[in-house]
């Protein structure tokens, strides 16, 4: 059995503040936690700024298992490593650091494959603890035992993460920047960019014009897309959505007696190179299907739809019209090796991140963040620890 104790550090417990979910649907309560030493393949981070993701509020509002509290909310963050547990080589305490709730864990035959973002020796689940051992490292005064959030939990000051969630980064990258590239830009961006490879000149469908949507957009902008057209309830998304090379945008509740596979292989010609479900409703991949030109269309599933969802694609589509059909977590990237690469495109000005940021407020208003995106008025809202 692995030994995880992480004894030979000397490392003591900390107290600090962190923003925990103790009701679903509740407003959080900002209060001291006690945060364990890192064990054996583990990092303690300070937590510089971290942003607010819909999946943070998809797990809020949740009331059944995988939903658990109390819990510590938040995975789109950039920290400071305080302390390293043993066999950590790769970090060590002072570097800056960017967790994901993907793992690349550099050894098993998917992470040493360019073929696949998925690792297999840690793989990604919403597990309420550590993933090499599933127990916890946060409790609360009272000794209870406070639950994790996608082996990240950034909605807290210092937060502990397997080293191989944790990606190091050059610390004069903007944090408030940098930080989202934990989840939402880089899932958008990657999956136009590495999960469907789009090419110059294609024509690009995205079905939902949330962050993530809008981050496909950027990438499909940076692949060279020449028409990327944004589909969406709420035409008011489109003024913003045109900041991210969204060129068309249809009206789903205007379209008479037509459904949208219509009008956009009517708008195409037959179909666009690239369809992107980004809300995560099995009805709208059925649709981005059928969007799909025969022969080499691709369909990229980005939305998290709830479980047990299933699709009901015709079979004679899928053979007949040569079309393909796949899922992409976290882009199809590869957090070690792709999101310095992003931070780059950040630097050299091709990946525009600062558009994405609509709100800044202090941990003590991370609550007003959450109303915010409720209320449909934020993309991103980066939440300053100490500020």
């Amino acid at each position: 059995m692995e030994d995880n104790s992480s004894a030979a550090t000397g490392l003591h417990s900390i107290r600090c503040r962190a923003a925990v979910c103790r009701k679903p649907g509740e407003p959080l309560v900002i209060e001291e936690i006690i945060v364990a030493p890192p064990m054996a393949h583990e990092v303690r981070i300070r937590i510089i700024c971290t942003s607010l993701c819909h999946s943070d509020l998809t797990f809020w509002k949740m009331k059944d298992f995988p939903g658990i509290v109390p819990r510590i909310l938040g995975h789109e963050a950039i920290g400071v490593v305080e302390s390293v547990g043993k066999d950590v080589n790769e970090v060590k305490k002072g570097d800056t650091v960017i967790p994901t709730f993907m793992a690349d864990c550099g050894d098993c035959k998917d992470c040493l494959s360019n073929k696949s973002n998925l690792c297999s020796k840690l793989p990604f689940s919403v597990s309420p603890g550590m993933p090499r051992c599933g127990t916890s490292r946060f409790t609360d005064l009272n000794g209870e035992v406070i639950h994790h959030f996608l082996f990240v939990s950034s909605f807290t000051e210092y937060t502990v993460v397997d080293v191989a969630n944790v990606t190091k980064v050059d610390p004069a990258i903007p944090p408030n920047r940098a930080c989202l590239l934990s989840c939402g830009v880089t899932t958008g961006v990657g999956a136009a960019w590495r999960t469907a490879n789009v090419e110059k000149g294609s024509t690009v469908a995205i079905f939902g014009l949330g962050s993530i949507g809008l981050a496909v957009a950027e990438g499909a902008r940076i692949c060279g897309a020449s028409r990327i057209i944004g589909i969406d309830v709420n035409p008011d998304k489109f003024e913003t959505a045109k900041k991210f090379g969204v060129t068309e945008f249809v009206n789903t509740r205007s379209l008479g007696d037509k459904c949208v596979s219509q009008v956009i292989i009517e708008m195409t010609g037959g179909g666009a190179d690239y369809c992107f479900e980004c809300v995560g409703m099995a009805s709208l991949v059925q649709e981005a299907f059928t969007c799909c030109r025969q022969g080499w269309g691709k369909t990229i599933v980005v939305g998290v739809d709830k479980p047990g969802s299933l699709l009901n694609l015709s079979s004679y589509e899928v053979l007949h019209r040569g079309k393909t059909i796949m899922g992409s977590l976290f882009g199809g990237t590869k957090p070690k090796s792709d999101i310095p690469t992003l931070l780059n495109w950040y630097t050299d000005k091709k990946l525009e991140l600062d558009k994405f940021v609509t709100h800044e407020v202090s941990f003590e208003d991370i609550n007003e963040a959450f109303n915010l995106l409720i209320d449909g008025k934020s993309l991103r809202s980066v939440i300053w620890m100490n500020n």
